[in-house]
């Protein structure tokens, strides 16, 4: 077992009665029981070991129990009224603020990211809350609220765990740690400066004795990873995703070291380890100014990267960009995957991801060589080939400008987490096609700082789809297209989960949650839930595997009985 699971695996058991979980090193067994990370492992596979529901049985599945989390501050209800589960308040402000945000403090409850199950309990997220579940029952253990000063409130992606702490980030840009078992607050830690208009929410992980925090900045700080200790949340160390100093790795790659400071490359989404070389390895966002790309000319490092940073000291071991000088909000914070397969003939370990600008990679995950690069998608072509390093080459015609040009509006894939099956040697992930007109309102460099500058026109949807590739070809094997949803939810889609039962669960266009074999992709049992909002999830309990989702406000568990 690797050092850093058998520590993370060491805490957890002090929580009692604690169901052993599986490592994450893709040499290893992958994870059953438990579900004890974002990824449900390091490696960012989420393929779960569990065989119980399979291809025969899952069109028996049914509904185990169903439970409703309620947000925000507790005001009672009334005096006929059962009690409620015990309610922690936390927060620097004195009264929370209404953002007016999507699925803010005043919006309803919307659970988007990983939900953690350790010994019998799930522990959930949504921006400002947090929640311990019975993963038997649904009964809610307790609710913890955060009162906080502001801040963009788009998504939360979960918690990480050690011990029984637990961590989890917060828009105004703090992390927070709780008790596990009661929901009460152990510390808070100020991630970023709140005045400079950083917002946190990716999932912190822990990896031995590091908690990794990630935080970014839609308008022109950078962004940074950093380590804290998970007893005290003193930093252990900051990585800054973009060149702070003159002589810096990558300073050449911009015009100055004043728009490299200013520079974005944020860290929104979790990444994933590798425990032999002590890498963890996650990708970056886009470069600001996003659009107004004049006042940042070169390939603007580590912007729109893989980057792989040693845990223990903060410090970069590789790079690779997938979209040098990115003129169009196509990020690379998309989950990196690690594998350990055959490539051209030989073993390799490997790191695979699927980027927002439409194009698969194939990286070797000890040194970022460039194994293979791979445009998985037919539609809204934006570069004039491929380079020597494999990356796509921008065609100038396709940028934003004054008189608009017709591009993929928000990229080809999001965040919503990907799997990837070890049965079928199958990457899968959820693409979306939305087209319309990109052009500039202001081409004054000041005035488009971060994603300003920019207007949309004339947005129409192709729908989403789920692709299924052969990371040893970058070819589809299969795809399942769904018509265009609606809202946030609809348009990006929700994440995906494989299992050793030869199974793919997903959401169809409606948001419903369905059983798809793996192989090729075709429904083999579904649910009407009105809006999976999450990446469904598995673990074993009392001898029942149960398959878990989040429909908004409302977590439901399914098993065979």
């Amino acid at each position: 077992m690797n050092v850093a699971m058998k520590l993370l695996l060491a805490g957890l058991c002090a929580v009692p009665l604690l169901a052993t979980a599986e490592t994450s090193d893709p040499t290893l067994p992958p994870l059953g029981n438990s579900w004890p990370t974002y990824s449900g492992d390091y490696s960012g596979r989420r393929f779960s070991s569990l065989t119980q529901i399979d291809q025969a049985n899952v069109k028996h599945l049914t509904l185990a129990w169903a439970a409703r989390l309620k947000g925000g501050l507790d005001q009672g209800g009334g005096i006929l009224a059962p009690p409620g589960p015990p309610q922690i308040v936390g927060g620097e402000a004195k009264e929370a603020v209404v953002t007016g945000g999507l699925f803010s403090s005043d919006a309803p409850i919307s659970v988007r990211g990983s939900v953690l199950q350790v010994n019998g309990v799930l522990y959930a997220t949504a921006p400002d809350n947090a929640w311990a579940v019975d993963a038997r029952t649904g009964t809610v253990l307790w609710h913890y609220f955060w009162k906080t000063k502001g801040g963009t409130h788009t998504a939360n992606k979960g918690m990480g765990m050690y011990k029984d702490f637990l961590f989890f980030e917060t828009a105004d840009d703090y992390l927070v740690s709780l008790d596990a078992r009661t929901g009460k607050e152990r510390w808070h830690k100020e991630i970023e400066s709140f005045p400079e208009q950083y917002f946190s929410e990716a999932a912190p992980i822990v990896i031995g004795n590091h908690v990794l925090v990630g935080a970014g900045n839609d308008s022109d700080e950078p962004g940074s990873l950093r380590a804290l200790d998970p007893e005290t949340g003193e930093v252990q160390w900051k990585f800054h995703t973009t060149p702070m100093n003159p002589g810096d790795p990558g300073a050449d790659t911009w015009p100055n070291i004043e728009a490299s400071r200013h520079g974005g490359g944020n860290v929104w989404v979790t990444g994933s380890y590798d425990e032999e070389t002590h890498l963890y390895i996650f990708g970056t966002g886009n470069p600001s100014p996003a659009y107004g790309s004049n006042s940042r000319k070169g390939d603007n490092l580590f912007t729109c990267s893989l980057v792989a940073v040693n845990v223990d000291t903060g410090k970069m071991a590789w790079y690779y960009q997938t979209s040098p000088h990115d003129t169009h909000d196509w990020d690379s914070a998309q989950t990196p995957v690690l594998v350990n397969g055959e490539f051209n003939g030989k073993p390799r370990k490997l790191v695979l991801q699927a980027a927002r600008n439409g194009h698969f990679f194939v990286l070797d995950r000890v040194t970022g060589e460039h194994l293979l690069t791979k445009r998985y998608t037919p539609w809204g072509k934006w570069t004039k080939g491929i380079n020597e390093k494999g990356q796509p080459i921008r065609d100038p015609d396709r940028d934003p400008h004054v008189g608009g040009v017709i591009v993929n509006i928000d990229g080809w894939a999001n965040w919503p987490p990907p799997a990837y099956s070890p049965q079928t040697g199958l990457f899968y992930f959820r693409g979306y096609e939305s087209y319309g007109l990109l052009y500039f309102t202001e081409t004054d460099p000041r005035g488009a700082m971060g994603m300003g500058g920019i207007a949309r026109g004339g947005q129409v949807s192709l729908g989403t789809v789920i692709r299924a590739i052969d990371y040893k070809t970058g070819q589809t094997v299969w795809e399942r297209p769904f018509e265009a949803g609606e809202g946030l939810v609809g348009a990006i889609g929700s994440g995906l989960l494989a299992t050793a039962g030869k199974l793919l669960f997903g959401a169809d266009k409606g948001e419903n949650l369905v059983a798809f074999a793996a192989e090729n992709g075709k429904p083999l049992w579904n649910t009407r839930l009105h809006g999976v909002s999450n990446a469904p999830e598995t673990y074993m309990l009392d001898d029942h595997q149960y398959v878990m989702v989040a429909a908004g406000d409302t977590l439901y568990a399914f098993t065979l009985y």
